[in-house]
């Protein structure tokens, strides 16, 4: 079935995009920021928090950079209108990141004003491995002047666990995940088990030197260790959140909210969702047979 399920992927990709979108629905709230609001409403209603993502990525020009932070702000003021229990994430790439790294600051600047404003936060997304050392640099230089920021760590890069060291002086806020990007053997830990050992004891380093912590995973091998952690040291909730991603292994989500532990999921909108879909597609092609069913009326 893994075979069929990566052939059916392969298939999808080369279906117009309208069909596509089908797929797409189980991993976006929408295209427009009033669909992500509602999405959020219903989370917070069942006792999830939220963070919104306006998605889209590495940007060519200012001018793109700019719109992008317009959206931000827009979705900083509408969770502010709507009273919801969400924060934002972004992509520093998004905001001019790959342009210039001193205008990626004021652009983020912008955003974290706006944020403080209405007692908010603001994670910064960490994306391939030619953007590490830059974000880092990015998000301690923010640091300096906002307390309402913080960063993405992923643990299968072989150095994460030197720049938490770092990072920790500064009481850094982390989200924690796997890490999605496909990058060389030399910087990454290719062996699953290698990851997740990785990943927890990452995790233990960060709780241990009092950090607050995304634990983001989908992984009930890495929720079942992180609870085992979390229950040996007797953490308290407001040292740690769990996340996930929306449309993913809602089952677990449930879980771990019925557990009484705090629960955030990436709710992630816009136009430029196609590419955000295809790697999600990717990471559980399972669902395109689903999809693929669906369409086709397979029995």
């Amino acid at each position: 079935m893994n075979a069929i399920n990566k052939l059916i992927v392969e298939i999808v990709k080369l279906m117009p995009k309208p069909i596509v979108y089908i797929f797409a629905r189980k991993y976006i709230a929408g295209e427009r920021l009033e669909d992500a609001i509602e999405v959020v409403k219903e989370l917070n209603s069942n006792g999830i928090l939220a963070t919104v993502d306006v998605l889209g990525e590495s940007v060519t020009t200012k001018k793109e950079a700019e719109d992008a932070k317009k959206e931000c702000l827009a979705v900083l003021d509408a969770i502010n209108v709507n009273k919801l229990n969400a924060n934002l994430s972004v992509k520093p790439t998004q905001l001019g990141l790959g342009i210039d790294k001193d205008f990626c600051y004021e652009q983020l600047s912008e955003i974290l004003e706006k944020a403080k404003s209405y007692s908010n936060f603001v994670r910064i997304d960490m994306e391939d491995s030619p953007f590490t050392t830059l974000t880092i640099e990015l998000v301690m230089r923010l640091k300096q002047k906002f307390n309402n920021t913080g960063i993405v760590v992923q643990a299968y890069l072989k150095r994460t666990i030197q720049d938490v060291l770092e990072m920790n002086k500064c009481g850094m806020n982390y989200r924690l995940c796997k890490g999605i990007y496909v990058e060389p053997a030399e910087i990454a830990y290719k062996d699953r088990q290698e990851v997740r050992n990785n990943y927890l004891k990452i995790l233990e380093t960060m709780l241990e030197n009092g950090n607050y912590v995304g634990i983001a995973t989908h992984d009930e091998y890495l929720i079942d260790g992180a609870y085992d952690i979390i229950k040996k040291n007797n953490y308290s909730n407001d040292k740690f959140e769990f996340q996930m991603l929306y449309g993913v292994r809602e089952n677990y989500r449930d879980k771990i909210n019925a557990d009484g532990y705090k629960i955030r999921v990436y709710v992630p909108f816009g136009n430029q969702w196609y590419a955000y879909s295809v790697r999600r597609l990717k990471e559980n092609p399972q669902v395109a047979w689903y999809i693929f069913k669906s369409i086709f009326s397979f029995n």
